[in-house]
C-alpha cells in the first residue's frame, strides 16, 4: 500500500482495488479531456474528472481516517457544479453567436 490504512481485512482490500479503479477512470477521463474533438466533449470529460476526484477524496477519507477530505470533496463538488454551469452557458452563447453570423 502507498499509505497506511485505518481499515484492514477485506474492506481494506476493497478500498485498495476501488482506489486503483478510480485512478484508471480518472486517467481515461483526462485523456478524453485533452483529446476531445469538440468543446462539449471536453466539458463533459472535465465534469467526469471532477466527479471522480470527489469520489476519490471520499475513498481516501475511508482509507486514511482524516475527516478533512470529506470537506474538500464537498467544496470540489460545489465548485465543479458552478464550473459546469458556466461552461454550458458559454457553449450556449457561442452557438447563438454562430447562428446569428451564419
Amino acid at each position: 500500500m502507498i499509505i497506511a490504512t485505518v481499515q484492514g481485512g477485506i474492506f481494506g482490500v476493497a478500498l485498495a482495488i476501488g482506489t486503483l479503479c478510480l485512478l484508471v477512470a480518472i486517467a481515461c477521463a483526462a485523456w478524453r479531456l485533452f483529446t476531445g474533438p469538440t468543446l462539449a466533449d471536453r466539458v463533459v470529460a472535465l465534469d467526469l474528472v471532477t466527479v471522480l476526484l470527489v469520489v476519490f477524496l471520499v475513498v481516501f477519507k475511508l482509507v486514511s481516517g482524516i475527516n478533512a477530505y470529506v470537506y474538500a470533496a464537498i467544496a470540489l463538488a460545489l465548485i465543479s457544479f458552478l464550473a459546469t454551469v458556466a461552461f454550458a452557458h458559454y457553449i450556449d452563447r457561442s452557438r447563438d453567436k454562430d447562428d446569428a453570423n451564419g
